[in-house]
């Protein structure tokens, strides 16, 4: 929550050399084959040129755009063989602020009708029809409490999350599956069910203690986003003044037993020092729940660069967000100039609530809202894989954390059309499928292949900042 393989290449031989030479848009590659017999020469250079290319250049091919009716092929191809695995939902926040948890309240068949303007809600963006219809076949759902609950009070809410979260999974056993693990995942699509996951958001949900984080994964939790909007005793937010520059040494040891136990470490949310401190540590792959790309768009809650160059080495993925203003950059800057209008305004109208509300009436109607597209959000992919590769992206959606998706994907039935986008600028149908859900299983299965290396190892006992 907030408050978002390619073509075949040409393959040539130099008849004088007997080597192959294999042509791109941007260089021709001497792969230093020699001459072979007839019947073993043409299959062994196809191999070694693909082979380089797919080690050396994995992004550099992109196939020609197609056309629509291609593209849609394309990815209702790959959404049937690779559902989407969506890195980040808030459907259980919005069952503790709209129903106070009590699911007898709630119908999770069909929530486009909980629109309730008396508290300024709109409707939610998840239900199991439009699950369905956006493809979605694996869930992390997301048991944020917020930042302003004091720490012990946070561990307690964060139980009780945890607990309306399964029990919610328990009340719809045809369309959900509780899933803790790679191979609960791939049998929980197999079976036609929606794989139910869960994550924390944000260190606080641990009271700065080691037994607290083992027992959330005792409980079913698999992914911990180590801060959300403000600091932790222990780690830097993207949001908030750094204090650690980056991790404590006792946050660095947080790291390390997430990777003992096999719970994955979220990086959306820290401070760049926070994330490249986690990388420094982490032995598994990491993942960005629900993040964009900085170069794209400037806020801090974005991937720099100089962080996704080395999700290679680690294995991480960007699940990349919908949330509109961390996708459209003239949306993030229209929101900084309305929050220095309106910190002017009140300034000016103190005590004048009706002529400060006119005022700022006037400066929208000269300064209209910026439109986040499922462009914009397609522009991201494009740049996590041209600096980390198309085996580091993944999908973090935030619906239910957000006011709205971008336009086109308002809500989680939208997925469909972001496929299309992606298979129409030149994506492949195997690049679609690490996108939606290959890459995102991968690295929970790396974790937990790490994490089983441990066997009994002695847990940390290292001892939190007092609270």
């Amino acid at each position: 929550m907030d408050s978002s393989f390619h073509e075949n290449p040409n393959v040539a031989k130099d008849e004088t050399s007997g080597k192959v030479f294999v042509s791109c848009p941007f260089a021709l590659f001497d792969l230093g084959v020699p001459t072979l017999p007839r019947s073993l020469a043409l299959p062994l250079r196809l191999a070694a040129s693909f082979a380089l290319l797919a080690a050396i250049v994995p992004t550099a091919l992109h196939a020609q755009e197609v056309d629509e009716q291609t593209a849609r092929r394309i990815a209702e191809r790959a959404l049937e063989r690779a559902p989407v695995f969506d890195g980040h939902n808030d459907v259980p926040w919005q069952l503790r602020g709209r129903y106070e948890n009590r699911l007898a309240d709630f119908d999770f068949a069909d929530t486009s009708n909980t629109a309730d303007p008396a508290n300024d809600r709109a409707a939610m963006h998840t239900d199991l029809a439009r699950l369905r219809q956006g493809k979605v076949g694996a869930q992390f759902w997301s048991v944020y409490v917020p930042v302003s609950f004091e720490e012990p009070e946070a561990v307690k809410a964060t139980l009780e999350q945890i607990d309306v979260t399964r029990r919610l999974i328990a009340r719809y056993p045809d369309d959900l599956a509780f899933a803790t693990s790679a191979k609960d995942v791939e049998e929980a699509v197999r079976a036609g069910r929606i794989a139910s996951l869960m994550g924390m958001e944000g260190g606080h949900s641990i009271g700065a203690d080691l037994g607290v984080l083992r027992q959330m994964y005792a409980l079913g939790v698999r992914y911990m986003t180590l801060t959300h909007s403000r600091n932790t005793g222990w780690a830097d937010s993207a949001t908030d003044t750094p204090v650690h520059g980056g991790l404590s040494d006792f946050g660095k040891d947080v790291v390390r037993e997430m990777n003992r136990i096999g719970m994955l470490v979220d990086l959306s949310h820290v401070s760049e020092e926070t994330m490249s401190d986690a990388l420094d540590v982490a032995v598994a792959p990491v993942i960005f729940s629900h993040s964009g790309a900085r170069a794209i768009n400037g806020h801090p809650r974005n991937v720099p660069d100089t962080i996704l160059r080395r999700l290679p080495q680690n294995g991480g993925v960007v699940m990349v967000v919908g949330l509109p203003a961390y996708l459209n950059e003239d949306l993030r800057q229209w929101n900084a100039r309305k929050a220095a209008e309106e910190a002017r305004l009140d300034a000016l109208y103190q005590g004048q609530p009706t002529s400060r509300e006119e005022a700022l009436a006037t400066w929208l109607s000269g300064n209209p809202t910026p439109e986040a597209t499922i462009a914009d959000m397609a522009d991201h992919i494009d740049h996590v894989r041209a600096v980390a590769g198309i085996d580091h992206i993944g999908i973090g959606g935030d619906y239910d954390g957000m006011p709205s998706g971008p336009v086109g994907m308002e809500d989680v039935s939208g997925y469909p059309a972001l496929f299309v986008e992606l298979a129409r600028r030149g994506y492949s149908q195997r690049d679609l499928e690490k996108i939606a859900f290959t890459n995102a299983l991968r690295a929970m299965r790396e974790a937990e292949r790490y994490a089983a290396t441990q066997g009994a190892s002695n847990p940390l006992e290292t001892r939190g900042p007092a609270l």
